[in-house]
């Protein structure tokens, strides 16, 4: 969750930047942080079949190299499709680092967890 924080915090700040650099309005950049979002969300629910198709530690670490190559490449476009597209990779490989097993969540960490998404929503970091 702190990488999803982290990575929607980064891009909202500097979506002016992101709109300047590759000649595009701020609504066609808005499509970097969309983009994300939806592979997220889209993977998501996908998270716990795959886990059982790969295994735990494997499809975890087919997901980080998945996010690491896609920042890297993110780091390295030069047009928004491009953009777009890694971050569409970045956003799904991101997604099962979110999923956990039932059994290790606590009440606790989801509260805090909800806090912290409504503390960055606002701007309170």
């Amino acid at each position: 969750m702190f990488m999803e924080l982290l990575d929607s915090t980064v891009v909202n700040v500097s979506m002016p930047h992101i709109a300047g650099n590759l000649s595009a309005t701020i609504e066609e950049a808005t499509w970097v942080l969309t983009s994300y979002l939806v592979a997220n969300a889209i993977v998501l629910p996908l998270a716990g079949w795959l886990v059982l198709l790969f295994g735990r530690k494997r499809f975890y670490m087919i997901c980080v190299t998945i996010f690491t190559f896609a920042s890297l490449m993110c780091g390295l476009s030069t047009s928004l499709g491009s953009l777009v597209f890694f971050r569409i990779m970045q956003g799904a490989g991101e997604a099962p680092c979110n999923s956990r097993p039932g059994n290790h969540r606590g009440k606790a960490s989801e509260k805090k967890a909800g806090h912290g998404h409504v503390y960055f929503s606002m701007g309170w970091y």
